[in-house]
């Protein structure tokens, strides 16, 4: 074959490889749920039909495939547990009086009422987390339920493991769900020691019979344990020795979880049942009835967010929850991607004289989101949002603080991954005990922080600057 031949084949099929990222661009530009991630799509598969095209398959969809489908094809089942738990938690619907007017919103969007019965405490850091966990565990009479984003066969790992296996002998029941790329360092021979001592142990992966595409940009992000369906812990805390602090470069390691005893905890374990049919394709047999404790207690919403969901769910709550702000408005997370919908509520709140702050870390575990995070400096500071930098150990905790009547605690992260593409679950409290122990845990956050100005960027090196606009381009799959 001659060269020209060999030039005109390569010709044809570069046209025939245009086309085809034409068409995926106009897919991005009709599908992507933001119109900052459709620019990007559109942009990088039009100029780099070569390798935005792979990437575009693997991370260009905005819907998790399949699970819905799971949800439809379970929906007998899944409805039945759903409705067992509206029935027996009825007694337990909280009541705001004249505040009614701030919380169906949040109700609509979790498809759960707030429950109220509950007692919570606030576990600051590693070691009150994980001595709290253990100490569940080491009660559990009937089954554990163990869901993390990355479980590792480190130190911390291991005790899991053997915490686990003592209560297999017991004759307790255990099931451990972790997610397949969070945890794919962790060995097969981790679970299969919890298998062969008759756990229920597997990974949360892209692909069941529901789904047979690759959706390898979608990760189950919650973090969940359950005790006999009286006790639910929730956080930020994966299980990995640098949650304990233990990591050179990025300790101390300042995390939050919580621990939710009460009806509550039944919300979380119905989390966990869903995720666990994706899997498993069956429903585990567990406690259904609440455990109350004395009085009122804490009024409690577990709301469950991912990319399966019909609505942005995630962005919504985030969105719902700032412009009902009154006087303050506290955010900490450990990433700020934020789409537009909550840098324009951010700003509006701001301008109202609501004292917005956002706390994010000093330090980085990663560099893409963090330089994507400068973007935003002026966006949000121009309008009177107050930035803080942590300086006393990396950030991790997944916190925010509305007024004197609403406080947030989970996994979800204040960036888009988090808003769309994870799977993650909030716990909101509505109590003015808890929106106090919060709000003393954040005082002393922020009494470890900086003030972050403008010229934090603007001082930068151009080369930093071109660093952070490219990072931004990006910030649809960071």
């Amino acid at each position: 074959m001659t060269t020209e031949a060999v030039l005109g084949l390569v010709g044809y099929a570069y046209l025939g490889l245009e086309i085809v990222a034409i068409g995926s661009a106009i897919d991005a530009v009709m599908r992507s749920r933001t119109s900052q991630g459709a620019v990007a799509w559109a942009i990088a598969l039009i100029s780099f039909p070569l390798l935005s095209l792979p990437l575009y398959f693997i991370f260009g969809r905005s819907k998790f495939l399949g699970y819905v489908k799971a949800r439809r094809v379970s929906h007998e089942n899944i409805n039945s547990v759903f409705n067992e738990l509206q029935a027996s938690t009825s007694a337990y619907r909280a009541d705001f009086g004249e505040n009614q007017y701030l919380f169906p919103a949040f109700e609509s969007l979790a498809k759960m009422p707030f429950l109220k019965g509950n007692t919570t405490k606030l576990l600051v850091d590693g070691e009150r987390t994980f001595e709290a966990i253990f100490q569940g565990i080491n009660e559990a009479q009937s089954y554990i339920i163990i869901q993390f984003y990355i479980v590792k066969n480190d130190d911390l790992g291991k005790r899991l493991q053997s915490a686990l296996l003592e209560k297999l002998n017991e004759g307790v029941k255990v099931y451990f769900l972790c997610d397949a790329i969070g945890s794919a360092a962790l060995p097969a021979s981790y679970l299969e020691a919890l298998k062969q001592a008759g756990a229920k142990a597997v990974t949360f992966r892209c692909m069941t019979k529901f789904s047979r595409r690759m959706q390898i940009n979608f990760r189950n992000h919650r973090k969940i344990v359950v005790i006999d369906g009286h006790t639910a812990y929730v956080g930020g805390h994966n299980v990995g020795d640098e949650y304990l602090g233990k990591d050179p470069d990025l300790s101390p390691w300042r995390d939050t979880h919580v621990k939710i005893s009460g009806p509550a905890a039944l919300a979380v374990q119905l989390v966990f049942v869903e995720d666990w049919y994706w899997v498993t394709q069956q429903i585990p047999p567990l406690n259904w009835l609440p455990h109350a404790q004395t009085g009122d207690g804490h009024r409690v919403l577990t709301l469950a967010t991912g990319p399966a969901d019909r609505l942005d769910t995630c962005s919504l709550f985030f969105v719902h929850a700032i412009n009902s702000a009154m006087h303050r408005c506290w955010i900490v997370s450990p990433y700020f991607v934020p789409d537009e919908s909550v840098v324009s509520a951010l700003q509006l709140a701001a301008l109202r004289g609501v004292d917005v702050r956002i706390l994010l870390p000093e330090k980085a575990d990663h560099k893409l989101v963090y330089l994507a995070g400068f973007s935003y400096f002026h966006e949000t500071i121009d309008a009177g949002v107050k930035l803080y930098r942590y300086k006393k150990g990396f950030l991790h905790q997944k916190v925010m603080l509305v007024d004197d009547q609403l406080a947030v605690v989970g996994t979800a992260n204040f960036d888009n991954r988090s808003f769309r593409l994870n799977f993650e679950i909030t716990m909101v409290f509505a109590d003015q005990e808890c929106n106090d122990a919060i709000s003393d845990m954040l005082e002393t956050d922020f009494a470890y922080s900086k003030p972050v100005t403008t010229d934090d960027y603007d001082r930068r090196s151009l080369v930093f600057k071109l660093l952070v606009r490219i990072s931004r381009l990006f910030s649809p799959i960071l």
